[in-house]
């Protein structure tokens, strides 16, 4: 049977939506394998809106991210309310500093934050259901949150602030190479760091992303 993949988006942009490159990279690696993808955003407006130019937030801008994803989806995307795990073997998080900010709290409470419900509520369910779950770029701290009592293996890249902030829930966080991933295969969670290094060669961002999509199908 064919595999069927969530991808969940949040938004365009890197600096308050889902990263660009990172979303495009992980349905164009999907793309090479025997599934079927399916794209999820909140129906929500995101937390600000940033001009990736000049990185000045627009105070009088609002956007909506499942709006904004059908950019990056080429309109195919669906709410996040709409998603059941009984639909869906796998599920991918592309990253972007709205990750951070739309789907959670990390950005502005760490390790004190929260994730939305409707994807804390998707999240457990596939966990629960023993289905595999990836994480690109600061998206494992999303996973972190989302389940504060577990003992992940979770990889953001190189040691820094938001490594920390993880640690602190209990999570191990592992030093990852861009072109690499983390698998944690006894809770069947797969990260890769991708722009946590901000200076990475695209090249190597799809690498990390194609291993990462590769695990997580493999587990499925």
């Amino acid at each position: 049977m064919t595999k069927r993949v969530a991808v969940v988006l949040c938004g365009s942009g890197y600096k308050d939506g889902s990263e660009i490159r990172e979303s495009v990279g992980t349905l164009w690696a999907l793309s090479q394998l025997p599934v079927q993808v399916k794209c999820f955003a909140p129906d929500s407006f995101q937390a600000d809106v940033v001009n990736c130019l000049t990185g000045q937030v627009m105070e009088k801008e609002k956007r909506n991210q499942l709006v904004e994803a059908a950019r990056i989806a080429r309109g195919q995307v669906k709410p996040l309310s709409e998603f059941k795990s009984e639909d869906f073997d796998a599920i991918i998080l592309p990253g972007g500093f709205g990750a951070a900010k739309n789907l959670c709290t990390f950005a502005i409470e760490g390790s004190q934050g929260k994730v939305i419900p409707e994807l804390q509520s998707a999240l457990e369910a596939m966990h629960r259901e023993r289905k595999p779950i990836g994480a690109i770029c600061i998206a494992p701290a999303v996973l972190a949150l989302a389940f504060k009592e577990e003992k992940f293996e979770l990889t953001l890249g190189p040691e820094g602030e938001a490594a920390e902030e993880v640690r602190k829930l209990g999570h191990k966080v592992v030093v990852c190479a861009t072109d690499e991933c983390i698998v944690d295969r006894k809770n069947k969670i797969v990260t890769t760091p991708a722009y946590m290094y901000d200076l990475a060669p695209l090249h190597h961002i799809f690498m990390g992303i194609q291993r990462l999509a590769e695990e997580v199908v493999a587990m499925a």
